[in-house]
């Protein structure tokens, strides 16, 4: 049987490494001093387009600009 011992503190805090990365990134940005906090905090934002697709087509994509949840 395997050892816990290797397993990274994150996986046993039942967390993703995306998820823990995400945290670590917000303390970082947070930390940092004006102007270069509000930069970092702009660089945030996520932006992306959703498409439904119907008939194996594409229909007009939606254009969503969002910030990670942590």
């Amino acid at each position: 049987m395997a050892s816990n011992a290797a397993v990274p503190f994150w996986r046993a805090a039942g967390m993703t490494y995306i998820t823990y990365s995400n945290i670590c990134a917000n303390l970082v940005r947070n930390c940092l001093k004006e102007p270069y906090k509000t930069e970092a905090i702009s660089r945030e934002r996520v932006h992306f387009a959703v498409s439904k697709w119907t008939d194996g087509k594409p229909e007009t994509p939606t254009i969503r600009t969002d910030t990670p949840n942590v």
